[in-house]
């Protein structure tokens, strides 16, 4: 077996164990307050439930993506350059939920280190079998990125750093930051955007009845990386 091979068939292995640990883990509502030396029951920053509903076309997209890969594009040198960090990336995944569960300080470390590892298998994918390829990478990026940074506000806010309000600006501005980084630098493409955008339109949604300005600020977001990706299409 060639290098290649092994490793198409440990994104497939990654991804199956990413996507049973959806079904094997007690599902997730947010951090438990009773983890975080300041509880934190009802953060600004975080999505209305409905945004969480990506995950399922972002599970059956990786599902096809590895099944291509592995059958269809086992030895493509191009399909191959970002396969190693995906399988970190998807690794760490698989863990993320039951460690959400115990340590918010941990899962928060470890989805930053998901959404590095994601972004540089996106910004390695090839262009060719564009939908089987940079499209389910760009969804799984693009969500990553809202996710990372939804984390690191509740922690902020968790640890007594930050203010509810000044926690969800501040995770706002770096997602947008990242987001707009990704696209500008990686091309990270239109999917990227969608689902970044996505999350900051949940947390438009959650926020907008007790906090206006965090709703305007998201929907700002979403404005700015719509922006970026319409420009970049057109660059291209």
């Amino acid at each position: 077996m060639t290098g290649a091979r092994l490793r198409a068939g440990l994104v497939a292995l990654t991804g199956a164990a990413f996507v049973a640990s959806a079904f094997l883990t007690p599902s997730f509502r947010g951090y438990d307050p009773a983890l975080m030396p300041v509880p934190v029951t009802d953060p600004l920053i975080q999505p209305a439930g409905f945004a969480f509903s990506i995950w399922g076309p972002i599970y059956l997209w990786f599902i096809v993506h590895a099944a291509f890969g592995l059958f269809a594009r086992a030895e493509a040198a191009d399909w191959d350059r970002g396969r190693a960090m995906l399988i970190v990336s998807l690794a760490l995944g698989a863990g993320w939920l039951p460690l959400a569960h115990l340590s918010p300080l941990g899962a928060t470390v470890v989805i930053w280190a998901m959404l590095g590892t994601a972004l540089a298998a996106l910004a390695l994918a090839p262009m060719r079998d564009l939908w089987l390829a940079r499209v389910p990478l760009g969804l799984y990026a693009g969500w990553l990125t809202a996710a990372s940074c939804v984390s690191l506000g509740i922690v902020m806010q968790g640890w007594g750093l930050l203010s509810g309000g000044a926690a969800a600006f501040a995770g706002l501005g770096l997602a947008t930051l990242v987001a707009a980084a990704a696209l500008i630098r990686l091309n990270a493409g239109p999917a990227y955007a969608l689902a970044a955008g996505w999350g900051f339109f949940g947390i438009a949604v959650k926020a907008a009845p007790v906090a206006p300005l965090v709703a305007v600020a998201a929907g700002l977001g979403i404005v700015l990386l719509a922006g970026l990706a319409l420009v970049r299409a057109r660059v291209l």
